[in-house]
């Protein structure tokens, strides 16, 4: 009865009815549950959407050098796009999770969900062939495969404001960390990020993110200023 309900909600979701109804069971099983469960599916179909996308994007982005392909790529191909996804088809309400996690709202928990969909991948490709598990990924994904974001927004703030003083021959920006707050295994650092008299001042977790943080800023301040 259960993998009948889950088999049918497949079919509405995702257009695709297994040959081999208890692929769909394991794929929905996480490590909690008793039994086997769906790791090793997850790992099958991290393959599979990686290739799918990476097809996708190559074809759609003719242009596009091997950084920027990559990066295009990451936007969709990441836990946080993967666990909205999977919110959205409603995977939770069929997940098989042992008591623990069940108690603990696992059913809506990103990692979860992100891996249950993989799993769903793998198990389809396993079910019948990579033609249909494109079709399954393609389908999943939908309208986000027409709407991906500009490559150069995807770049890193330090990069991105590199790039952008260096098209304007102002040279690089200068980091210093200028404080250090916080027990060793919690500290919050901040870095100020110099160009010429202005200086923006950014806090993170590690040094690098608070580095990006003043450069995020740095970049607003100069294209909104006198080097627009």
């Amino acid at each position: 009865m259960v993998v009948n309900k889950a088999a049918t909600w497949l079919k509405k979701a995702l257009d695709y009815e297994f040959t081999d109804a208890q692929l769909l069971e394991l794929a929905l099983t996480h490590r909690s549950a008793p039994g086997d469960n769906n790791e090793r599916l997850e790992f099958l179909g991290d393959a599979v959407l990686d290739f799918v996308i990476s097809e996708v994007v190559f074809k759609t982005h003719p242009l596009a050098p091997e950084g920027d392909l990559s990066r295009l790529r990451a936007s969709l191909v990441n836990d946080a796009t993967l666990a909205e996804i999977a919110a959205q088809l409603g995977i939770g309400e069929h997940l098989h999770l042992g008591g623990g996690e069940r108690k603990t709202g696992g059913h809506r928990r990103d990692s979860i969900l992100a891996d249950a969909l993989e799993a769903i991948f793998g198990a389809v490709y396993l079910d019948a062939g990579f033609d249909a598990a494109r079709h399954v990924v393609e389908k999943t994904f939908g309208q986000r495969l027409h709407e991906f974001p500009d490559a150069a927004e995807l770049r890193d703030p330090k990069t991105r404001l590199q790039e952008w003083m260096q098209a304007r021959q102002m040279g690089l920006p200068e980091y210093e960390l200028s404080n250090v707050t916080g027990k060793a295994h919690r500290q919050t650092f901040e870095v100020s990020c110099s160009v010429n008299k202005t200086v923006t001042n950014g806090h993170g977790t590690t040094r690098r993110n608070a580095e990006q943080s003043a450069a995020e800023d740095m970049l607003v301040q100069l294209k909104s200023g006198e080097y627009k």
